[in-house]
């Protein structure tokens, strides 16, 4: 897998631990030190900001992309030299999919799992195959990781599938994962002409 551009999701908070944090730290380093470019939600706060602000600090490419109504609530990192403002959440994520080439979810609250969960859907449907992958700070992603072991369990999740989501605990482990991942073979890719 030859990758250029990692999306990262993440919080726009900072969380409870200081490892979140750090974790951030890490990961933007990696992506600079490897020369990937980083496609994120375009914040300056939180976990957001730092994973920028850390990517652009070591000399890597940064897009933001983020809806004009939360530009407009002054979250926006206007400090970057490649921020896209858009018309709506819909338009964000369909973007930020498109410009990426794998995604990375660090700790975050629902906007995080909803944007990973769909860019891994869109995986499961066929619509690219594209790696995912969550960085498991602190524990943060054990118990997400038991529910899609579950669903399997119950049959909701096919074994497949749950392959598609890589985890580890460090940032650059994860990136040589999502480097040699590849799609099953057992797969069915859908049309996405048809969908």
């Amino acid at each position: 897998m030859n990758i250029k551009r990692v999306c990262v999701y993440c919080g726009s908070n900072f969380g409870s631990l200081p490892a979140f944090a750090e974790a951030a730290r890490a990961l933007g380093a990696a992506l600079a030190r490897r020369g990937h470019s980083l496609v994120y939600g375009g914040g300056r706060v939180g976990l957001m900001g730092i994973v920028a602000d850390t990517v652009a600090a070591g000399g890597g490419e940064v897009i933001g992309v983020i809806p004009k109504a939360l530009a407009k609530k002054e979250v926006a990192h206007f400090d970057l030299k490649d921020l896209r403002i858009v018309g709506s959440m819909h338009e964000r994520k369909a973007l930020m999919a498109e410009l990426a080439d794998a995604f990375i979810a660090l700790p975050g609250g629902f906007g995080t799992l909803e944007e990973f969960c769909e860019a891994l859907t869109w995986s499961q449907l066929g619509l690219h195959q594209k790696p995912h992958g969550l960085l498991n700070v602190a524990g943060f992603y054990d118990q997400l990781l038991s529910f899609f072991d579950h669903a399997v369990e119950c049959k909701f999740i096919r074994p497949t599938h749950r392959r598609l989501v890589i985890a580890d605990t460090d940032p650059n482990r994860l990136l040589d994962a999502l480097a040699a991942a590849r799609p099953p073979t057992d797969h069915k890719w859908l049309d996405r002409d048809k969908i």
